[in-house]
């Protein structure tokens, strides 16, 4: 159990796919301009690298390694078509605001990279552990980033007014380059942290 527990929360921070490595940058500048975007597309890619995770590790034994990749992305492609049709569905409008980006779910760098380096050489219980922990720090990522950029974009959180009238709200935080320069702002206050609690460690073992 804490075996799984330690490959759960390598995701939320260690490796976590955004703010450590930086992957599937895409839908972070995109769909993060409200809080409600940004957690129904973490939400979607939680789905997604779970089930696949889980998919490839079933057949891991049955595919040629030579054809794996397209196996891959086969699986990714009908889970997303999945997630797609369930979103239509049921949440039209959420659907609408997600867009391509929804779609573009199929070549996550993310997912692909958890199929071919974990899921395709363990068993289905980590598997479905790492693609849930891979996934709540994506997710964590995302609402984290959203709240932030509606927030100042927009002087609100859920659409419920915080700032009031008297802020002016910043433009740049609902575009594109304002995300960036919040994510960016956000790896390299991660990097210093990181730097400073390794030193902190290493004066402590010289102790």
């Amino acid at each position: 159990m804490r075996n799984l527990w330690n490959i759960y929360k390598k995701g939320l921070i260690d490796e976590n796919p955004i703010f450590v490595l930086a992957l599937s940058l895409c839908p972070a500048l995109a769909v993060t301009t409200s809080v409600v975007n940004a957690f129904t597309m973490g939400l979607s890619v939680m789905f997604v690298i779970t089930a696949n995770n889980v998919s490839v590790s079933l057949i891991r034994n049955l595919v040629n390694p030579k054809v794996r990749v397209p196996v891959y992305i086969t699986s990714i492609a009908t889970i997303v078509t999945f997630v797609e049709l369930v979103l239509e569905a049921f949440a039209p409008l959420l659907y609408k605001e997600l867009g391509i980006y929804l779609a573009l779910v199929v070549v996550f760098a993310i997912i692909l990279a958890r199929a071919e380096v974990f899921a395709s050489k363990n068993k289905v219980i980590p598997s479905f552990f790492d693609g849930l922990g891979m996934g709540s720090g994506f997710t964590l990522a995302m609402v984290i980033i959203g709240v932030i950029r509606e927030l100042l974009g927009s002087g609100t959180i859920l659409g419920h007014t915080i700032l009031g009238a008297w802020y002016n709200p910043a433009l740049i935080m609902i575009l594109p380059p304002g995300a960036f320069l919040l994510i960016g702002y956000m790896i390299g206050g991660l990097k210093i942290y990181e730097a400073k609690k390794a030193k902190k460690l290493r004066e402590v073992d010289a102790q």
